[in-house]
């Protein structure tokens, strides 16, 4: 399975000179939980649920006072669209996170999150199911 066939396509975006306040209500607006950080229309990092949690109980002010780029990520960890969900998965875990944008060129075209990998989690064992099956040449009796 690819990232593309498990990824979120509608991402949610917050200018790089937003405060925290307009990304969190972005998030719980649009029932999602990070945005991607842009700077001139490129993504530039990412703020997530629990960024905003730890900004808030690090810096004891207000969210309406709190940076994005204080608060998310400096830089953004990213994924090809063709890229296997195995490979993402990999990459989640040598790199610490739990969401990736997915990007063609500089374009943001979704973000595959932990949440998508489970809830695909049935098509990929029966993927791998039939993979190691044509590899073998055994049918399982069903």
């Amino acid at each position: 399975m690819l990232v593309r066939d498990a990824m979120t396509t509608d991402v949610v975006t917050v200018p790089a000179d937003a405060p925290l306040r307009r990304a969190v209500g972005v998030m719980l607006r649009e029932g999602v939980g990070s945005a991607v950080v842009t700077r001139d229309g490129d993504p530039a990092g990412i703020v997530t649920e629990t960024d905003a949690l730890k900004a808030g109980y690090r810096f004891e002010r207000p969210f309406g006072e709190i940076s994005v780029t204080k608060a998310g990520s400096d830089g953004v960890v990213t994924i090809s669209p063709d890229a296997t969900v195995r490979t993402a998965v990999r990459r989640m875990r040598a790199e610490d996170v739990k969401k990736l944008p997915a990007v063609e060129g500089l374009d943001v075209v979704g973000v595959l999150t932990m949440t998508d990998v489970v809830r695909e989690q049935e098509t990929l064992i029966d993927e791998a199911i039939r993979l190691e099956q044509g590899r073998s040449g055994w049918t399982p009796d069903r």
